[in-house]
């Protein structure tokens, strides 16, 4: 989706990216590693306001720093422990959570869209672009950060992810349809493709490397070289954001059934079992949003519910076994870009944002209750921090 934010100034220092190119070449730092600014926040979180940044102390969940940021913005982890990357309209831009300083390092380009990690590798997608950018996290902090690029045939919101074995798998599409997906090999050659997933969206990866991409009408599986559809059980099953875990081959999505609706609010949820390529719906007796789906330590499925409960999915057993009470009962806004409960989890705990309390409550998933709540000087909309890839 546009990005309707504010350009962010590219200050002096600003890392300097290669051209677009059909193939992937390796950008290295042409000087030594700056100093790293020392380590203030003890595991940042991150929240997008109106206006700005939120940097919260991920142990009391104060605020630490409130950095000014106009437009909408959007934050992900970045795959190491002190960084976040931060959307803007003119890109991509990483964010010293630790230290509580946007940093100079950027990665242009019109509507930055998806930021993956997996394999000790972070994964950006440009979608006005086309251009994938492939990072190694750890080098995040030198001021100039090792770069692979590729760049998809036609610009579309779309998303890639790198496997360990230095394969690119990544969508297929053009400004009008998204047709499915290509994998390439390291040398950037296709090996794979399939294009029986209309509306492709999002990505998760499950145990084994498994990648499971979103479509209208289910989802796409690639596993072992091989890539498998699993067709969704109704005309219309949109799959379009997904969690997976290392600890699971089973993947969590949203499910979506009507085509026509100007926002559905769904109930259900999928579990995609990448194994047998098998696809189960749980009904969760309540609905949820896009910012609602997570996954614990134990790969466990986390869904936020409207009803502010943590719904606790047992993927193996397809059912809900367990809720956590955090917030007040609340209602999806119309508009996507409006503020709405989120969640965000890190090792045995889920952070979770309150927006009509202007706060952040930190649960803890084992004993099932909240531990702490923050409040924050404005109302939270993304929330996000740092996590080392995997």
């Amino acid at each position: 989706m546009p990005l309707p934010v504010r350009v962010a100034a590219l200050a002096a220092g600003a890392l300097v990216l290669a051209a677009c190119g059909s193939g992937a070449e390796e950008q290295q730092a042409a000087a030594p590693a700056p100093a790293q600014p020392a380590l203030s926040v003890t595991e940042p979180l991150v929240t997008t306001y109106e206006g700005g940044l939120h940097v919260l102390d991920g142990t009391t969940l104060e605020v630490a720093a409130d950095i000014p940021l106009s437009g909408f913005n959007r934050v992900n982890p970045a795959g190491d422990d002190r960084h976040v990357i931060v959307s803007t309209s003119d890109g991509f831009q990483v964010l010293d959570a630790a230290a509580a300083t946007l940093t100079d390092v950027t990665f242009p380009g019109a509507e930055p869209g998806h930021v993956v990690r997996h394999a000790g590798r972070t994964v950006l997608f440009t979608d006005g672009t086309g251009q994938v950018r492939v990072i190694d996290p750890a080098t995040f902090g030198t001021g100039a950060p090792s770069v692979a690029e590729y760049t998809t045939p036609q610009p579309h919101h779309g998303v890639a992810v790198e496997l360990a074995n230095g394969e690119l798998v990544t969508t297929l599409g053009n400004e009008e349809e998204r047709p499915g997906i290509v994998v390439l090999d390291v040398q950037r050659q296709e090996i794979a493709r399939n294009e029986d997933c209309p509306g492709v969206h999002g990505e998760a990866t499950a145990e084994g490397e498994a990648v499971v991409i979103g479509c209208e009408t289910g989802a796409l599986v690639y596993r072992d070289g091989t890539i498998t559809k699993i067709t969704s059980p109704t005309p219309y099953g949109r799959i379009g954001n997904q969690a997976g875990s290392d600890a699971s081959p089973i993947t969590l999505g949203d499910y979506k059934q009507d085509p026509d609706a100007e926002l559905e609010r769904p109930t259900v949820v999928s579990l995609i079992d990448t194994t047998d390529a098998s696809l189960r719906l749980v009904d969760l007796g309540t609905s949820y949003t896009f910012r609602s789906l997570a996954r614990g330590p134990q790969g466990e499925g986390l869904v936020l519910g409207t009803d502010g409960h943590i719904h606790v999915i047992d993927p193996v057993a397809g059912a809900v076994t367990r809720t956590i009470p955090v917030l007040e009962p609340w209602q999806e806004p119309i508009e996507w870009q409006q503020p709405r409960p989120s969640i965000f989890v890190r090792g045995g705990t889920a952070y979770v944002s309150d927006p009509a309390a202007n706060a952040v409550h930190a649960v803890d998933l084992a004993a099932g209750a909240v531990t702490a709540t923050g409040t924050l000087p404005a109302t939270p909309n993304e929330l996000s921090g740092v996590v080392a890839a995997h």
